[in-house]
């Protein structure tokens, strides 16, 4: 993929959007509450199309969704709107139909608005020699504990080393990732991210070290921290 600066391959991005996140204990879906003056699906979309090579973001919400078409981002030529489906995977695949002829595809939580711009960049830099992809991560850094099955107690401390915490945005070529998606669905296999569906069908995505910032909002009080981050993120 020996690619001149100036034809670097264009990415489009997708952005599952169809949840209604419960664990946040609000009325409208977590990816619809305002930090600052914008939506954390605003923050998040904002992020991706701020560079250059990212040229299109496909928002895939849920049929009952009457938020997103109110929001000023809705305008923006560069974004797109289809339904979504019940499980992640079939968000992601109902937005990589409409994803063209675009050479690679970055997946990203809707409900993670703290993209920093140098990851970002360092993530989209892989396709220079990878065909396989990645995704950005973190090591993790606590110590891990795994339960007894079913029980709050732990059964045994569970090695960190080269333990990663999965993030996004998450990169791979547009063919590989709707072959491997389209495979791990229709074989049952358990898709709770894009990597997954790769490791399913072989392949070994490569890890990009990301920001421990780069948080998703899943809980009432990752909306204080994301708000936090936003403010640095943008002095």
């Amino acid at each position: 993929m020996n690619h001149s600066a100036g034809s670097l391959p264009q990415v489009v991005a997708v952005l599952p959007a169809a949840g209604i996140g419960s664990r946040m204990q609000t009325d409208c879906p977590k990816q619809y509450l305002t930090i600052g003056n914008q939506t954390i699906l605003e923050h998040a979309i904002h992020a991706l199309l701020r560079h250059p090579r990212v040229r299109q973001a496909i928002v895939a919400i849920g049929p009952d969704d009457g938020h997103f078409s109110r929001l000023p981002i809705a305008r923006d030529p560069r974004v797109v709107v289809t339904v979504g489906g019940q499980q992640r995977a079939d968000s992601v695949m109902a937005g990589l139909q409409l994803a063209g002829d675009a050479e690679w595809v970055l997946v990203h939580d809707a409900a993670r608005p703290c993209l920093h711009a140098d990851d970002l960049e360092r993530l989209l830099a892989i396709t220079e020699h990878s065909k396989v992809g990645g995704i950005l991560a973190a090591p993790v850094r606590d110590t891990m504990k795994r339960a007894e099955s079913g029980v709050a107690a732990i059964a045994h401390t569970v090695e960190r080393q080269d333990l990663w915490h999965a993030l996004t945005p998450q990169l791979f070529p547009q063919a590989l990732l709707k072959q491997c998606l389209q495979r791990a669905m229709d074989e049952g296999a358990n898709v709770t991210d894009e990597a997954s569906a790769l490791e399913h069908c072989g392949y070994h995505p490569l890890l990009v070290a990301g920001r421990a910032d780069n948080i998703k909002v899943t809980r009432p009080e990752d909306l204080r921290l994301a708000a936090f981050y936003l403010t640095q993120l943008n002095q």
